[in-house]
């Protein structure tokens, strides 16, 4: 007795609902979609190869992007600045020269009620303040010896700059490179501050610095406290930890980029 199977074949059709293009909600109102039509074929296996065609509709979102302004400022340094650290009396310090290129990171609107205080941030490619050394640096009145010399080499500068009422804040780290001639250079010495043109004020030094004139000048002032570099003839002649005191003349001006 045998027994034989006889598979069925149904007739398969597939049917696509046609798809709405969507409705417009506030949401899409700030993009400009571009729309075509595009007509699909789908075809069905069975044993009368029927087929079905449906319409589907496509969406190209293209998102504006709103006008924003764009603006460059300009950092220079003057003469007339000091440098003291510890106890000891202060470096007269000629900082002309010294100059840096930075952008400003929020708008400035001039119709914004708020209009001035905006935030600039440095490059530091592009930034350089003076050696302190004979040509640039007097210490109770006389030049540095020839063969001593410090360098500064910053890494970070930025911050938030007033210009209706004048007032800067300035994040300021730096590394100071102490050497003599070529037989000596000692570990760096940290400086982490912020320069401002309003009051700064440590244990040890203090100082207080001038705001934007129209001439875009300003006094910036910075105390920080600087830690040992485990040089033992740095740490004892220095007498780490102790404070530091920047005081800075410089010019600041913005101009469209």
């Amino acid at each position: 007795m045998g027994c034989q199977l006889h598979p069925s074949n149904p007739q398969i059709l597939t049917r696509l609902p046609t798809k709405k293009p969507p409705k417009s909600t506030p949401f899409l109102s700030s993009f400009q979609p571009n729309c075509r039509t595009q007509r699909t074929i789908f075809s069905s296996s069975s044993s009368h190869n029927q087929q079905q065609s449906i319409s589907t509709y496509t969406i190209t979102q293209q998102r504006q992007s709103p006008e924003t302004g764009e603006y460059s400022v300009k950092f220079k340094t003057r003469e007339g600045c000091k440098l003291g650290i510890s106890r000891y009396p202060d470096f007269d310090y000629n900082a002309e020269g010294g100059t840096g290129d930075g952008t400003v990171t929020t708008k400035i609107d001039e119709d914004d009620s708020n209009i001035g205080e905006v935030s600039v941030s440095f490059d530091l490619e592009r930034l350089y303040i003076p050696p302190l050394m004979s040509a640039t640096t007097r210490f109770l009145g006389l030049p540095l010896p020839p063969f001593l010399k410090i360098d500064v080499v910053p890494e970070l500068l930025q911050g938030i700059i007033s210009r209706k009422s004048g007032k800067v804040d300035l994040q300021f780290k730096a590394k100071f490179w102490f050497s003599i001639g070529s037989i000596y250079r000692a570990p760096p010495l940290l400086v982490e501050t912020v320069l401002t043109s309003e009051e700064s004020k440590g244990r040890l030094r203090s100082g207080t610095g001038e705001r934007l004139n129209e001439e875009g000048k300003c006094r910036l002032v910075g105390v920080a406290t600087v830690d040992p570099i485990d040089d033992p003839f740095m740490d004892s002649f220095l007498r780490l930890p102790t404070e530091c005191l920047a005081v800075l003349n410089a010019t600041i001006s913005f101009s469209a980029a």
